[in-house]
């Protein structure tokens, strides 16, 4: 049963809502994911705080086109979902993660982060940054190594004596 067009105004209206709260948004394509792995991703990514739903391509065209994000739409083919969330990096890990899980299946087509529409190649390279825990492990690593250098350098020189 076709969509009336006051519901079809609605629904572009919670896309356009929903493209101005986003930090960072993912373009999905899951064309032969199954209803167990979706449901598993899902719940994955809502445990990471990022959101997850299916979209029309029409609908959505329409709500980016009223929107105006700088650069070039990249092309939505196949199935389309979007994964959006407060953190910038959350929603093109989360989805990344479950692309290297079922590459078949799964796959990014592009997104919108900082405002502008990226290719799927740069949204790749977004899912690829390290968490803000690991960055500041490796932070904290950088600051004890030289401690850590002159110490091993001391307790050798009192071992000549």
């Amino acid at each position: 049963m076709p969509i009336s067009r006051a519901k079809k105004g609605e629904i572009v209206e919670r896309l356009k809502k929903m493209f101005k709260n986003a930090k960072s948004l993912v373009f999905v394509n899951f064309h032969g994911l199954n209803v167990a792995n979706a449901t598993q991703m899902r719940q994955a990514l809502k445990g990471e705080g990022v959101s997850y739903t299916v979209a029309k391509k029409t609908l959505t065209k329409r709500a980016l086109a009223e929107e105006g994000f700088e650069g070039a739409e990249p092309s939505l083919g196949g199935e389309l979902a979007l994964a959006w969330g407060e953190d910038m990096i959350a929603p093109a890990r989360g989805i990344y993660s479950f692309h290297k899980k079922w590459p078949e299946s799964l796959k990014i087509t592009g997104g919108i982060f900082e405002g502008r529409f990226m290719t799927a190649a740069e949204m790749a390279e977004v899912a690829q940054i390290p968490t803000l825990d690991v960055l500041r492990g490796k932070f904290v690593n950088i600051l004890n190594s030289p401690i850590q250098r002159l110490v091993i350098g001391l307790n050798e020189i009192s071992k000549i004596k």
